[in-house]
């Protein structure tokens, strides 16, 4: 498959990947979650694993292939304040403090850009501003804290402090309710867009919770003729993957949602190991696979300081699944850069696309 994807007179770069599996310094232990930061930076909620393993949030610099660089990590593993257990949600508001949320212990924790803790809130429960396994959180313009609490399958507005302002959603399948909800984001406009995990959809909403849109429905990747699984859980990917095969508007299980500055979406489709992309009318437009042919910096140091993984990458016959998205958990659209920035989850790093602006014409006939 070639590194530029073009559809629907929009066009998709492959520019780079950062990152490599860590449990601290540079590189990710199964990235969750994502953000940007205020000066463009990515912080990165890294889940770790279930031996108290590389649990942390990582804040990164990108500033094109082999310039990324780590600025800081906190929300390690650990009991006391500032520490985590499993790290899920991160969000940063307009006066840069750093939301991370506590999946295992129910909380808010609130940081500084470099890492110094704040303060922290939450409570376990079902009652109004108590939360269960709360996920993806976004701020709002009015540096108010959206919080995907997802365990009680709904979404609560808090402000800056931890005070509950206000919720929307409950368990089911129809319009504005929801089944394990994951990640979510809020557009220019303010709307909010919820990745509603085992409902296999994108739910749009207004600021205030009222039901707008939904974007997508269950479907899995088939086998083409001479493919092979990515992972044994699939997709099958094949260098001459026909459309058929590649059908955007079908997702398994999405995990996150990003919206650019025309309104295009882009859906991290875990399942399916893809971002599925929509217009912003909820119309399917193409998929990107992941195109990591070229090695990240912090990748290729790891291999120039073993030789035995040098010897082990020459034995592989074919490096195409290490191209591939492998359970992507999240995605980003930077309005500065026109970039892409998907979370790579199973391969512990990064893989960034370019949007290339090139298709006013086929907008304006919308």
């Amino acid at each position: 498959m070639p590194l530029t994807t073009v559809s629907n007179g929009r066009t998709y770069d492959w520019s780079y990947a950062v990152g490599r599996g860590a449990a601290i310094g540079t590189g990710f232990n199964y990235p969750q979650t994502m953000c940007l930061g205020n000066d463009g930076d990515v912080f990165v909620a890294n889940r770790g694993n279930e031996n108290n393993f590389g649990q942390r949030v990582n804040r990164i610099k990108l500033s094109g292939p082999g310039e990324e660089e780590l600025l800081s990590e906190f929300f390690m593993n650990g009991e006391a304040d500032g520490r985590s257990a499993w790290p899920f949600g991160v969000a940063v508001d307009s006066k840069h403090n750093v939301y991370v949320s506590d999946e295992w212990r129910n909380t808010i924790s609130v940081f500084r850009t470099n890492g110094e803790f704040l303060r922290k809130w939450g409570t376990t429960g079902s009652g109004d501003g108590e939360l269960q396994r709360p996920a993806g959180l976004a701020c709002d313009k009015d540096d108010n804290l959206i919080v995907v609490d997802s365990g009680n399958n709904r979404v609560q507005t808090f402000s800056p402090e931890g005070k509950f302002r206000s919720k929307f959603g409950k368990a089911g399948s129809g319009d504005g309710e929801f089944n394990q909800p994951w990640g979510i984001t809020v557009d220019s406009s303010g709307d909010i867009y919820v990745a509603d995990w085992k409902n296999h959809r994108i739910q749009k909403f207004s600021h205030d919770g009222a039901f707008l849109m939904k974007i997508g429905e269950y479907g899995t990747v088939a086998a083409p003729k001479d493919a092979f699984a990515v992972t044994y859980l699939g997709p099958y990917v094949s260098s001459t993957l026909p459309e058929e095969f590649a059908k955007a508007g079908l997702l398994n299980h999405p995990t996150d949602v990003a919206v650019d500055t025309d309104g295009d979406i882009y859906v991290a489709d875990w399942g399916n190991h893809r971002i599925s992309i929509f217009d912003r009318h909820g119309r399917p437009l193409t998929n990107l696979f992941g195109d990591a042919q070229v090695m990240s910096k912090w990748g290729q140091q790891s291999i120039d300081a073993n030789p035995d993984m040098m010897k082990a990458l020459r034995r592989v016959r074919n490096l195409e699944p290490q191209w591939r998205f492998c359970f992507p958990t999240a995605v980003e659209f930077n309005p500065k850069t026109d970039e892409i920035i998907v979370a790579d989850s199973q391969r512990n790093r990064l893989q960034i696309y370019r949007k290339v602006r090139d298709y006013v014409d086929f907008q304006a006939n919308l």
